[in-house]
């Protein structure tokens, strides 16, 4: 590995998960076998041992911050962002997994260049148990950006924290992680970087998004999922002016589906 690689940091935003998948989170950070990385675990004023976990690790590549005060999901994200840093950024949420080589197969894809907007590979779904429920190959590699979002539409690429890196001056620059109700700041951020900056894609499956009962998808009202949904359709609409009826047209369709799963899953 030369050493003028880019940096990358993996940002973990926790709270109260020391008893659960904390420790594998950290864990899979850790053996990455890309060796220029940092990591950043946020610790949102956890009431369980969150700090005794972090600090059993004993690695200097680990940064611990903890929280006087809970801030919220979303602000912990963006305090992840701005302590790193990195060149790119990886939102690594604390019950979430990556494969050893999910750094190394994006800084390769991209040809350790550092002026991406975004890389990503693919995504795997599993269970509380790690069991996998479904296989999401990333198969919008040098599609321009109308069509890198219509790929998403059309299920040819699943868009996930865990499997995507962002340019970590840049996502900065749009104002981090933000939605109109925090719930689909990930896709928003994707968009506004792909639209303005060149992308890498890894086909294969390098990151592993866990369903269980405690995740945020179910605890709040799919009116505000619905919502987000929306915000999204318009920014790409404008991002994309001249493919905005054909966005709207199989946004719509693909967002309806998955509110009605998410109704139908509570």
């Amino acid at each position: 590995m030369r050493d003028d690689t880019p940096l990358v940091t993996i940002g973990i935003p926790t709270y109260k998960r020391a008893d659960s998948y904390l420790r594998q989170a950290i864990q899979c950070a850790l053996d990455q076998t890309y060796p220029h990385i940092e990591i950043i675990v946020s610790d949102n004023c956890s009431p369980d041992n969150t700090e005794a976990l972090v600090k059993s690790f004993s690695d200097p590549r680990i940064r611990y911050h903890r929280q006087q005060v809970n801030i919220g999901p979303n602000n912990n994200f963006n305090f992840c962002l701005n302590e790193a840093k990195g060149d790119y950024f990886l939102l690594f949420q604390d019950d979430d997994a990556i494969d050893e080589d999910l750094i190394e197969s994006c800084m390769r894809a991209a040809g350790y260049a550092r002026h991406l907007g975004i890389i990503r590979t693919g995504t795997r779904v599993i269970d509380a148990r790690g069991n996998v429920l479904q296989h999401c190959p990333n198969r919008v590699k040098g599609l321009p950006f109308e069509e890198f979002i219509l790929g998403w539409f059309r299920h040819r690429t699943a868009w996930y924290l865990c499997s995507t890196l962002f340019n970590t001056d840049k996502l900065r620059a749009i104002g981090g992680f933000h939605s109109r109700n925090q719930l689909l700041q990930d896709g928003m951020a994707i968009a506004r970087l792909a639209a303005k900056n060149d992308r890498a894609d890894v086909e294969e499956v390098k990151a592993s998004f866990r369903k269980h009962g405690d995740e945020i998808t179910f605890a709040v009202d799919v009116k505000d999922w619905v919502e987000d949904f929306l915000s999204f359709l318009n920014l790409v609409c404008r991002l994309a002016p001249d493919s905005a009826a054909l966005l709207r047209s199989e946004g719509e369709r693909f967002f309806s589906q998955l509110s009605y799963n998410r109704v139908t899953a509570v």
